[in-house]
């Protein structure tokens, strides 16, 4: 195997890092391979990174299962697009957002709608993730016609860097209101005073033979025609399309009940009846659009869509020469200045400067990594502490861009779990249906009249609980999403109260989810001393002038690491630094007539200043423990050393010792070295994974799928297609939007703790579902033989079904 040495320094680059990447894909992630590549005589392929070998090496043949099973397995029916070769047949992919979408049948409707469209070769869509990604032919039809050509039904296509006005609850509150509230209660409240007396033998106060009847039914008939029609109208739209797509719901079930209650009534109404039963329909939309608006109000986003990455992404470019111009109009080989605290707008290699680079955000590394003449960066890295003059590298390609494209590819690949009421429902619903329209024509076939045989029918639809069937999932996810946000925790997708109960493997990323993802000071360690921090015999005083010497110096310097050390000195003093110089590898300058060097020890070493023996031993022990020692030190010789590294969250063995029971631990960060090595210890921990990549992260989760359903957690921008890539992602609310885009649940706060708690409450919220929907069962496997034997009405049909509502309302709205 060929490996590139590692330097000791942290800050500084490797040789691999600073050779411009090869033609050649990654046979793990397709990023380009490095000049020095990575191999091994034991593993096929060429890698861009030791970290991706590895991966590569541990997963292939897991279980006996290849790459090609893992995609099956993750992806079952959303891969037949994967190896379409857009460049080859001439085509170009776009990615939608789509509103509107509430189940896995929408998914098929929308796919089977989109391929009629000319000029679209295929479509994929995910209702979990609102997403739709087209494949079509630029030929036959121009990328600003899809979202017209997709939009209808009721669903709403649009380019997904668009910022859509938020009014759907606003609409939906107005549509109940109106609709439900006023018009059935109206209804209801007709029924009281003309109906119901009747069906317990008194008079009727209105002629139901005469022009008093025909009034009051004809305004019942208007108003339930407004409730079925307008605010039932998602119902209705959701069960055209089950029959579309060919998949029976749970909107099938009751769409069926309401409208056969809704035609019997309006047949019953023209012949003089008064067993109309308009207010049955009235009842089973109030209350399935009432759970399913319930449902909707009380999920709440922590972060906005991807639309607000735009803070994140670059779409300008300053040239050389100091011009501003847009990012399409840079070409390779053109020459970029980019300033300290500004992102390098594309991939490229460093021709003039040196500085140190944040990658964090596209590579997960917590340290900054020195850059100099030829080393390779990547679009969407920061510059920290110096201006550098980029070339732009073949393709004008940005990492981050690329990050976002290839999340939004995992997104549409990603099908909804159908909700297991709808699993159940592609067999009850037929089976009510066929048994409904099974005893009409035998009653028919028997002697009996029309009437008595449409009503033992259609007793049997209302009696099979559509109500409560509609009300079991939306109103438990409802309680669910509550009860995560008292803890801390927001459900931004729904599928993972189907998905968490069955996690077997969870991946942990290191920078940020593990550890606080901040460099911050960890110790301070003066000549001759023990660690002060650490509660050693060292003189408190003697730390705290070292601090307050290199915090002077430091805060003329925009490196994170002198970030650290400034913040740790909260009385700092202010005075002027005189001489004040900047090297890549640390600073220096005159501090109360002393000349004051912080930085590297080997910078320190250059300058003429000696490191004792004790502090040599301080700083191995610092780098062993993946922490970066700085030296202080001044007349001739070093003083102390500052360790400054990114701490491990508070309680996070405890957390990860929770997690593991009876869970797979996987670790995977873009680290190397020591950084990772400290979690190899940890018992709880089975593997760790370093030196990853963004993209081959997503890969890594694909691959572990083969031993079970894998969760993901993770925070920064490199993580979100893996955190996309995972049956179920959660993102630490202190990360990135890109990553909290990706994720099923997001932990508001920093408490690692809340990951544990969001996979106890999703297992809670499923337990609860499937008790919903058994007692829903349980109740129709009694009503539904009283019905077929005529036992029932629909009147009492109704009230049986009104309390099995009730139940189930009840057992939802507990607390778990």
């Amino acid at each position: 195997m060929t490996t590139p040495p590692r330097q000791a320094d942290l800050t500084a680059p490797d040789s691999a890092e600073c050779q411009p990447p090869t033609d050649d894909g990654c046979t793990l992630c397709g990023l380009p391979v490095p000049a020095q590549s990575y191999t091994d005589p034991g593993v096929d392929g060429v890698f861009c990174c030791q970290g991706c070998l590895e991966v590569h090496q541990a997963l292939e043949s897991t279980d006996g299962i290849g790459r090609e099973d893992v995609r099956e397995r993750a992806e079952t029916d959303s891969s037949r697009l994967a190896d379409v070769d857009l460049e080859a047949e001439g085509l170009e992919e776009a990615f939608l957002g789509i509103e509107g979408m509430h189940c896995s049948t929408c998914e098929a409707f929308l796919e089977t709608k989109g391929e009629t469209v000319a000029g679209v070769v295929g479509i994929e869509a995910s209702y979990a993730t609102e997403t739709a990604r087209i494949i079509y032919d630029p030929k036959s039809v121009d990328a600003t016609e899809l979202p017209d050509r997709l939009s209808g039904y009721g669903y709403r296509a649009h380019e997904r860097g668009e910022r859509t006005e938020r009014s759907d609850e606003g609409q939906a509150l107005v549509k109940f209101l109106i609709g439900g509230g006023l018009f059935g209660m109206m209804v209801m409240v007709w029924y009281g005073v003309f109906l119901y007396p009747t069906y317990f033998g008194y008079e009727p106060v209105a002629d139901f033979g005469g022009y008093d009847g025909l009034y009051v039914a004809v305004n019942i008939w208007l108003m339930t025609t407004f409730v079925l029609f307008y605010t039932g109208y998602p119902i209705l739209r959701g069960a055209y399309v089950s029959l579309r797509a060919g998949v029976p719901n749970m909107d099938l079930l009751v769409a069926t009940a309401a409208l056969g209650a809704y035609a019997y009534s309006t047949l019953a109404m023209g012949l003089g009846r008064t067993d109309l039963y308009f207010d049955v329909s009235v009842a089973i939309v109030l209350a399935v659009t009432a759970g399913t608006y319930y449902e909707g109000r009380i999920k709440r986003r922590a972060t906005d869509l991807l639309t607000d990455l735009t803070e994140q992404q670059v779409d300008e470019a300053r040239r050389e020469g100091g011009e501003t111009v847009p990012l399409e109009a840079v070409e390779p080989s053109d020459r970029l200045l980019v300033k300290p605290g500004e992102r390098v707008p594309l991939d490229g290699t460093v021709v003039e400067g040196e500085a140190s680079v944040d990658e964090s955000l596209v590579t997960g590394e917590s340290m900054p990594v020195g850059k100099e003449p030829g080393a390779f960066v990547r679009g969407g890295t920061v510059v920290t502490d110096a201006p550098v003059i980029v070339e732009v590298g073949e393709g004008a390609e940005s990492t981050l861009d690329h990050l976002v494209s290839l999340l939004w590819s995992i997104q549409s690949a990603r099908p909804g779990v159908q909700r297991l009421a709808d699993k159940l429902a592609t067999i009850f619903v037929p089976l009510v249906l066929a048994l409904a329209a099974g005893v009409t024509l035998l009653l028919l076939a028997t002697g009996s009249g029309l009437s008595a045989a449409l009503l033992v029918g259609l007793t049997v639809i209302i009696v099979s609980c559509p109500c409560a069937l509609g009300l079991a999932t939306p109103l438990a996810i409802a309680a669910g999403v509550r009860d995560a946000a008292q803890r801390g925790i927001v459900v931004a997708a729904e599928t993972l109260f189907e998905d968490a109960p069955d996690i077997e493997v969870v991946v942990l990323d290191k920078t940020g989810t593990l550890t606080t993802g901040t460099m911050s000071v960890v110790d301070v360690r003066t000549e001759g001393n023990t660690a002060v921090a650490d509660g050693g015999d060292g003189d408190d005083t003697e730390a705290a002038d070292l601090l307050a010497r290199a915090a002077r110096v430091e805060a003329l310097s925009e490196h994170p690491i002198a970030d650290a050390i400034v913040e740790a000195t909260p009385d700092l003093e202010t005075a002027a630094v005189e001489g004040f110089e900047r090297d890549r590898r640390g600073v220096s300058g005159s501090v109360d007539g002393e000349h004051v060097v912080v930085g590297h020890p080997e910078l320190l070493e250059g300058k003429g200043l000696s490191v004792p023996a004790d502090l040599e031993s301080q700083i191995e022990t610092a780098r062993a423990a993946g922490d970066v020692p700085v030296a202080v030190g001044w007349d001739g010789r070093t003083r102390g050393v500052i360790v400054v590294g990114d701490a491990p969250r508070s309680r996070w063995r405890e957390t990860v010792d929770s997690l593991g029971d009876g869970r797979e631990i996987i670790v995977l960060t873009g680290d190397e070295g020591a950084a990772a090595d400290r979690f190899r210890a940890v018992d709880a921990v089975d593997e760790v994974f370093a030196g990853v990549p963004p993209e081959a992260k997503a890969e890594t989760v694909r691959r572990l799928r083969t031993r079970g359903p894998v969760a993901m957690v993770g925070d920064g921008s490199n993580d979100a297609p893996a955190l996309a890539a995972a049956d179920v992602g959660i993102a630490m609310g202190s990360g990135t939007k890109l990553a909290t885009d990706a994720a099923d649940a997001v932990i508001v706060g920093d408490d690692l703790a809340a990951v544990d708690n969001a996979l106890s409450i999703a297992a809670g919220t499923n337990r609860r579902i499937r008790q919903n929907l058994g007692w829903a069962f349980t109740y129709n496997a009694i009503a539904i033989p009283l019905a077929l034997t005529g036992l029932l009405n629909p009147l009492f049909a109704a009230l049986a079904m009104a309390a099995s509502s009730v139940i189930v309302v009840a057992n939802s709205v507990r607390s778990i």
